[in-house]
């Protein structure tokens, strides 16, 4: 059995000024609301983050940006998120962007002990400039490192004692592959059950990749709503 936190900060509690940390989601989407929060309520600084993006200004990781909590930010995408733009371009905020398939990758990659691979991805773009390239079958591929990470924060609809995770639809995304990637791997969930009573075939993350679990509930904010006249 994980352990099971009593607090979303008692569960972020080991992580460090200067900390590496992966967190999932997509957008707002599979996002692990709760965990950011007390990660922005720590006061832990100089956080290196992977993650899809950056949330936005009031809400997921826009809460760490307006603390000045994150030192680089490494993503695939700046939008929705103003005071982002504003510290990259004044220079407050080292930024790492990566194509979005390469970015998935990489952390696939770190959570399989690959330690690198090759991919066509950003050949003969700024993004290769100093990685080593070479050519597959007459095609030229660039060098790209995987990711690790000190700690990942992911998010899931259920789980069981054991630490096995179940995603609901879309908010999977990043989620299954940073769970992989992380020393170690916190989930936020919304059900936790007993061992045994989640189907073994619908499980997307094993119980080995995940040292602990807290529960909660979440506002599952939107991103942008629309609505139709």
């Amino acid at each position: 059995m994980k352990p099971v936190y009593s607090s979303f900060m008692e569960a972020v509690k080991e992580i460090k000024d200067g900390s590496t940390i992966m967190v999932g989601g997509f957008g707002l989407c599979g996002i692990p609301e709760n965990l950011i929060i007390a990660l922005a309520e720590s006061g832990v600084k100089d956080l290196t983050v992977i993650s899809n993006n950056c949330g936005v200004d009031d809400w997921g990781l826009g809460l760490l940006l307006q603390n000045k909590q994150i030192s680089k930010m490494i993503g695939s995408y700046v939008g929705e998120n103003k005071e982002f733009e504003r510290q990259a371009l004044s220079g407050e905020l080292e930024v790492e962007l990566v194509p979005q398939g390469s970015l998935a990758e990489k952390i696939r990659a770190g959570g399989a002990g690959i330690p690198a691979f090759y991919t066509p991805a950003g050949v003969g773009t700024p993004i290769a400039e100093g990685k080593e390239t070479r050519v597959f079958n007459g095609k030229e591929y660039v060098l790209e490192e995987a990711f690790v990470a000190d700690f990942s924060l992911v998010r899931a609809e259920k789980a069981d004692k054991m630490g096995n995770l179940i995603y609901n639809k879309t908010a999977r995304n990043f989620n299954p592959m940073i769970a992989a990637a992380g020393k170690v791997t916190i989930a936020e969930v919304e059900q936790l059950y007993e061992i045994g009573e989640l189907d073994p075939n619908m499980i997307h993350t094993p119980s080995i990749y995940v040292q602990g679990l807290v529960l909660g509930e979440q506002k599952k904010r939107i991103e942008r709503l629309t609505l139709s006249k």
